[in-house]
């Protein structure tokens, strides 16, 4: 399966239910911002040694899962109601932040960082 597929299944699903006029992006942008809470919810209060091994517990792990998939769902729909291709924009990210943080420098180049 691809990113096009998923978004292919999540079009589908949402004409089906006659919601795409809900999905606009403030409404998409808001019920993602929702997810992300939920899935900081679920490792708010552990320790970094506990949340490191959270998918050892089987009910954490499931409801890890089930957020993640929900935050997916929503970045996925809101790109492409916004017509941005994920993941041409997660490369072209990766090749930026590669200039702001040079290897063996952990401060962003725009940080004051001596040239």
């Amino acid at each position: 399966m691809s990113l096009e597929d998923l978004r292919d299944a999540l079009r589908d699903f949402a004409a089906a239910r006659d919601w795409d006029s809900y999905h606009t992006p403030k409404n998409l942008v808001m019920a993602l911002s929702g997810e992300v809470g939920e899935l900081t919810d679920l490792f708010q209060w552990l320790t970094p040694e506990e949340a490191a091994n959270a998918m050892r517990d089987p009910e954490l792990a499931w409801n890890v899962r089930d957020e993640l998939a929900d935050v997916m769902h929503y970045l996925v729909r809101l790109a492409d109601k916004l017509d941005v291709d994920l993941i041409e924009a997660a490369f072209a990210k990766i090749e930026r932040n590669e200039k702001r943080f040079p290897t063996g420098d952990l401060r962003p180049v725009d940080e004051g960082r001596a040239r």
